[in-house]
């Protein structure tokens, strides 16, 4: 008893510097291990990609690691990164129902730094087999993806199961996931692990239920709920779904947080993420990071910058996603807005082959600007730019303090790193 209490006491402090836990811990950086490519369920909005650079989701990342691989990119990136608190596992598939390489990835990384917080995210359908498992590793924080807990609504939601060998569809797949995800979260909270449920929001599907999910995980023992919107994503069965408005969403949200307290910072990150959540640095490292050529700007107090924006408010599109740029000039502390620029998107999914032409079309579109700001870039693109002498910085804020940044950092002199291939 004298034990669990004490674990509790340990995890609570844990969470105080756990970014993707406590919203006033964003100065933390934490790491995600990509040791886990196998997945036990098929969910009907899932599709794991593992070599698309130009998408940020769950279940995306540049390349599988084994766990020795993994424990020395831990290694590297502590070494420049000394506000990295937290290492997780979260895919691309689910971390149990790849235990042994999660296990042997921990006490790799437990031998290196004894401090760190470990997490993982799981769908929970083998939790009650590895719950004892994971508190021996020292795993203190468990996020399991809830969507629903009718078997007949998760029918809707995940296509297959496969359980101890078999394959269950329908009702019954559902059932059994259901039953070991609550039997999971509630032995695993019962001990002092700090748990956080993940729910997909679907239109037509749960969107009316998620008030009983959150009743029902916080019986359970939960203290923490994301309600996320769905990511379309090709080839899924959900891939041209209606998403539900933001309003729903923001409606639904405050309704829940009556029950149970709700995260709002999530950035639904990838599985190879590395760095705080608002800035994604995973790119950085991998093979050799080459700095990137400095440009002769407009003026000395003159800088000319093109954006990737969805909403032209926020830094929050990928290069490869783009069909327009934003184009600024910073002068003097302003910022002043000059024009769009219409460009054809360039990245086409996973499958398109690199196209040095198509690359080169949009970049002679901001042939005149000294950086380029974007949430994220692709290695191949991003050398690109470094040659014509265009910066890369690759930021998730609001337009207005991103340009101030990269305008502070090149009148400063900082060097800015390039994006590399893994």
């Amino acid at each position: 008893m004298k034990t669990e209490k004490a674990a509790v006491a340990a995890n609570k402090e844990k969470t105080l510097n756990h970014p993707c836990f406590n919203c006033g811990a964003s100065q933390n950086a934490r790491i995600h291990l990509p040791v886990a490519p196998k997945c036990n369920i098929q969910c009907n909005y899932c599709v794991r990609k593992f070599d698309c650079m130009n998408e940020s989701r769950p279940g995306v990342v540049s390349a599988i690691l084994s766990p020795q691989e993994a424990a020395e990119r831990y290694d590297d990136v502590k070494k420049s990164m000394p506000n990295l608190t937290v290492a997780g596992i979260a895919g691309p598939g689910d971390a149990l129902a790849n235990f042994d390489e999660v296990k042997e990835t921990l006490q790799k990384v437990r031998e290196m730094d004894p401090d760190v917080t470990f997490c993982l995210s799981t769908n929970g359908l083998m939790l009650p087999f590895y719950a004892n498992d994971l508190i021996s590793l020292g795993v203190s924080h468990v996020t399991v993806t809830v969507n629903t807990v009718n078997a007949q609504t998760g029918a809707q939601i995940y296509d297959s199961v496969n359980y101890l060998g078999k394959t269950y569809h329908g009702v019954e797949g559902a059932a059994i996931l259901l039953q070991n995800q609550l039997s999971g979260i509630r032995y695993l909270s019962a001990r002092g692990i700090v748990i956080k449920v993940n729910i997909v929001l679907l239109k037509g599907i749960n969107e009316t239920e998620i008030p009983e999910v959150m009743e029902t995980i916080k019986e359970c023992g939960c203290t923490i709920a994301n309600i996320m919107q769905l990511i379309p994503v090709k080839g899924s069965k959900f891939e041209y779904m209606e998403l539900v408005s933001n309003v729903d969403h923001n409606r639904i949200r405050k309704e829940c947080a009556r029950i149970l307290p709700q995260m709002y910072h999530c950035r639904q990150c990838r599985a190879d993420a590395v760095g705080t959540l608002g800035n994604d640095l995973s790119f950085q490292f991998g093979c050799g990071a080459k700095k990137p050529q400095q440009k002769q700007t407009v003026s000395k107090e003159m800088h000319r910058f093109a954006v990737c924006s969805k909403d032209g408010s926020l830094i929050n599109q990928h290069f490869g996603h783009a069909e327009q740029f934003f184009i600024y000039d910073y002068k003097d502390g302003e910022a002043k807005f000059v024009e769009t620029r219409a460009v054809e998107k360039y990245c086409k999914g996973p499958e398109q082959d690199e196209e040095d032409q198509k690359i080169l079309e949009m970049v002679k579109t901001i042939d005149d600007c000294d950086t380029l700001l974007c949430m994220r870039i692709g290695a191949h693109p991003s050398r690109i730019l470094n040659d014509k002498g265009i910066r890369v910085v690759t930021t998730y804020d609001r337009i207005e303090d991103g340009l101030r940044a990269a305008a502070e950092g090149i009148l400063s002199g900082e060097p800015l790193k390039a994006a590399v291939e893994c």
